[in-house]
């Protein structure tokens, strides 16, 4: 079984789908209460997002996100965050996602521990 953290991380954008907003210049300050997990992020394309999620015993992230880009458009949509410990106990998440506005593509994005 796999215990997560993530109370005061900071994560950034490594990888991301084409139809995706986030970039390596966006910045997420996770915090997290029991099993809820929460976040505020912005930079590249976001001129501010939210996230609000449930941790499972494992790890894995169930959560909900919404965020205006730098169009000024609100977006929204779904993601499951699925955990890797790196080699120096850093935490990089494989998400699996979906816009729950404009096109509802899916995309599949990497963030990692700074």
């Amino acid at each position: 079984m796999l215990m997560v953290n993530y109370h005061n991380k900071v994560f950034r954008t490594i990888e991301n789908s084409d139809n995706g907003e986030t970039s390596s210049s966006t910045e997420f300050h996770y915090r997290q209460v029991g099993q809820i997990v929460f976040a505020d992020y912005q930079g590249g394309n976001i001129q501010y997002g939210h996230l609000i999620g449930v941790v499972s015993e494992y790890g894995t992230i169930d959560m909900r996100y919404h965020q205006v880009n730098t169009d000024g458009k609100l977006m929204t949509g779904t993601c499951e965050s699925i955990p890797e410990i790196l080699p120096n106990g850093k935490v990089r998440l494989h998400e699996t996602w979906q816009w729950t506005s404009g096109d509802l593509s899916k995309g599949k994005s990497i963030v990692e521990e700074i």
